[in-house]
């Protein structure tokens, strides 16, 4: 280290200038994408039917592919030092933002939501016999419809 701290903020982010965080940060860039894109599958299957989940990991999939993106183009074209701290605060910024601050009162109404469905739920089915259905009265007497539709296509034969 020859220069002042604040001295290196305006130099090019290269293997040349940071031989010890360069490499690694464009090989970690690019296996925190490939998890990233690897987790939200995996998590849009198992909770394909919650629609909030699917946003807030839909929300973080492309904030992140942007953030890794721009991390990976400011690697190889050799941004100073400042932009790639920029974008990396940003973009992780967002990322908490979205987590921890966008979607839990969405979370929380959703699950106030499924509360109240489950009750009902339950309460409309809390008598053995409302899951029997009943008898309905016939207009037409008390053959079944089957029995009805084989005699009156006979009827109509003739």
């Amino acid at each position: 280290m020859r220069l002042l701290p604040w001295e290196y903020l305006f130099r090019p982010f290269d293997a040349h200038q940071f031989p010890d965080i360069y490499t690694l940060t464009w090989v970690a860039t690019l296996a925190l994408l490939v998890a990233l894109v690897v987790l939200y599958n995996v998590r849009t299957r198992a909770l394909h039917r919650h629609a909030p989940y699917l946003d807030m990991w839909e929300w973080l999939l492309w904030t992140g592919i942007c953030l890794f993106g721009l991390v990976l183009v400011a690697a190889v074209f050799k941004f100073y030092l400042i932009v790639m701290l920029v974008i990396l605060v940003t973009g992780l910024a967002v990322m908490l933002w979205v987590r921890f601050i966008r979607f839990p009162p969405v979370f929380e109404i959703y699950e106030q939501k499924m509360a109240k469905q489950r009750y009902f739920t339950r309460s409309k089915f809390a008598h053995p016999e409302s899951t029997i259905r009943p008898k309905a009265t016939r207009a037409g007497g008390t053959r079944p419809n089957a029995q009805r539709a084989r005699s009156n296509r006979g009827r109509r034969r003739r």
